[in-house]
């Protein structure tokens, strides 16, 4: 897939700090139209993540050619493969040439739930509907996105492949929690320094937390 890495955010109310952008995000539906096939999610549950100020980004120690499009402008899609398993999508939120991603890490298939159910079961195990997208990879694999989506833009266009749709003002009412990353390693998993996991409060949807391993134990260091 092409990448065009340049130009403004596309989506309104993308460009800012992870952390700020983070939770505007709980509510908004991500839509994705591969082939002729389209599928939604309703994001409940995200993760910020700072880059180069951040010990738990990818882009902590820099500019790599695996964290590249994190210093993309706003509205770009980072797509990496975790541990070699399955892939994960963030959003990029930052301006150009600052670092700056937003996990995504659950939400609900809204539309599109036969085709969904079919994606993952053919990636592995799904028997309800409420864990079709409830985790990082699965909402990956539900939405078609694989490694080739990686630097592809959100679009505001109708017949865009990739549409974010962001929540109106009553679905900004809900309540949120926020906490520390889930399995991230080290000082970046310290959920009084980084408490910069957010979810839509008691939505089943939201994945199960696993906690990182603390700071100086062995295999400690950046999950992500």
């Amino acid at each position: 897939m092409s990448r065009d890495l340049g130009g403004p955010d596309r989506t309104p109310g993308l460009t800012g700090t992870a952390v700020s952008v983070a939770p505007g995000l709980l509510g908004s539906v991500l839509t994705s139209r591969i082939g002729s096939v389209t599928v939604s999610v309703r994001l409940v549950e995200v993760e910020a993540y700072e880059g180069e100020a951040d010990p738990g980004s990818h882009a902590y120690r820099g500019r790599t050619a695996r964290t590249e499009v994190m210093f993309a402008a706003a509205g770009h899609l980072y797509v990496y493969r975790h541990m070699g398993l399955h892939h994960c999508v963030n959003i990029v939120t930052g301006s150009p040439g600052r670092a700056s991603a937003v996990l995504l890490r659950a939400g609900e298939v809204i539309e599109g739930e036969e085709i969904a159910f079919v994606r993952r079961r053919a990636a592995g195990v799904c028997r309800a509907a409420v864990d079709l997208a409830r985790g990082p990879g699965r909402l990956t694999v539900a939405l078609g996105l694989t490694g080739a989506h990686n630097g592809s833009r959100l679009g505001a266009d109708a017949d865009a492949p990739l549409q974010l749709h962001q929540p109106t003002a009553e679905d900004r009412s809900v309540p949120i929690s926020t906490g520390a990353r889930v399995g991230v390693n080290g000082p970046g998993g310290d959920p009084a320094t980084y408490p910069w996991r957010f979810w839509i409060t008691g939505d089943r949807h939201v994945s199960v937390f696993r906690p990182g391993r603390p700071a100086g134990r062995p295999g400690s260091g950046r999950s992500r």
